[in-house]
Order: structure tokens, then C-alpha cells, then sequence
């Protein structure tokens, strides 16, 4: 189990993505991310449908309706409203196994704490990129990339190497921040910026 408190850190990472989302000016939406396959349109749909993903074996209505490394290049009609539906969803579907020995997850049976912490990694990652490719000045946290350095170590290299899901590792200094640390470990490049027009 983590010693973090995963339930903080699925908060916390869920509000970072939630004010990524809401300061996307509405003619950025197409732009490039460090996903580099996917406009900010689809990273917003992949994060959500991801922390459906997650909790859909604890509840099935929370099953995505499509597939999340398939995301599409649309956006709902109050996108915010909509992603807020699905945290409120998921975090009551962690909640519900708070006190379990361990919940379902696609990753294998879990404590809770264990599983939203990895949900939270998710979500955070996936505010920076939205932030990142948008310009805004919303820079992954230290603390949060602090919390989430124990799940990330115990996860990445797996999914890395079981399922491809994540880059390489991006070297960085010894001395880079641990926000830095965090994001090259994930295979981004903690100072992408966006392609020139």
C-alpha cells in the first residue's frame, strides 16, 4: 500500500485537471500536446474516460463508453460540467472501497488508497499536458509530484513495458525539480512547449 493518502492526492489531482480544462481558451482545443498523436481535445477525453476506466469494475455505470487510447477529437458541449460528473462518480466509486481489503481495478485487485492514487497520477499528468500546450501558467506542483513519486514508481515501468502506454524515460538533471523528475519518468519532457505555427 502507499503511505501517501491517495484519496488527497485524487482531489487534488482531479481539481489541477479540472482548472486546466476550464482556462482552455476555446480556439486552442485543437492545438498540439506532448501526447503527440492527440490535440487537447483528446487528451481532455482520454483523462476522463481513464478515471472511468479505473473504477469500472468497482461500478460498472461508470464503464467508458469508448476507448480511452482511442479518444475522439470532439468536445462536449459543457465539457467542464461533464468531466465534474465523472469525478463525482469515480471519487464515490473509491469511496465505496475505502475500507476494503482491496477493490478491482484493471490493473488487478487493490486497496483504494493504492487505486486512487493511481488515478490521481493520471489525472495530474494529463493537467500538464493540457496546461503545457495551452500556455497557461499551471505548472504541476512539487508537493503533488511528491506524493505521487511512490504509485508512479510502482506503476509506470509496468504499464511502460506491459502495454506501451507511456514514452521513454526523458533524462533530466540530478538537480531538476521533483515536478520535473516526475514527468520525465512518464517519458514528457518537462520543457516541451508547444510546435511553432
Amino acid at each position: 500500500m502507499t503511505s501517501a493518502d491517495g484519496f488527497k492526492l485524487l482531489a487534488d489531482a482531479h481539481s489541477y485537471l479540472r482548472t486546466a480544462v476550464a482556462g482552455v481558451a476555446p480556439d486552442a482545443w485543437g492545438d498540439p500536446t506532448p501526447c503527440t498523436e492527440w490535440t487537447v481535445r483528446q487528451v481532455l477525453n482520454h483523462a476522463r474516460l481513464d478515471q472511468q476506466a479505473l473504477v469500472m469494475q468497482i461500478d460498472p455505470a461508470s464503464t467508458p463508453t469508448s476507448d480511452p487510447f482511442s479518444p475522439e477529437d470532439a468536445l462536449a458541449a459543457d465539457h467542464v460540467a461533464e468531466l465534474d460528473a465523472v469525478f463525482a462518480a469515480a471519487t464515490a466509486a473509491w469511496e465505496s472501497g475505502r475500507d476494503a481489503e482491496s477493490v478491482p481495478t484493471p490493473m488487478g485487485p487493490m486497496p483504494a488508497n493504492l487505486g486512487t492514487a493511481a488515478a490521481a497520477l493520471d489525472a495530474a499528468i494529463h493537467a500538464w499536458d493540457i496546461a503545457v500546450a495551452t500556455g497557461q501558467d499551471l505548472p504541476l506542483s512539487d508537493e503533488l509530484a511528491v506524493g505521487l513519486e511512490e504509485i508512479s514508481a510502482r506503476i509506470v515501468e509496468f504499464i511502460r513495458q506491459s502495454f506501451g502506454k507511456y514514452g521513454p524515460v526523458v533524462e533530466v538533471p540530478d538537480n531538476a525539480s521533483p515536478a520535473e523528475k516526475l514527468l520525465a519518468f512518464t517519458g514528457r519532457d518537462p520543457k516541451w512547449t508547444p510546435p511553432s505555427a
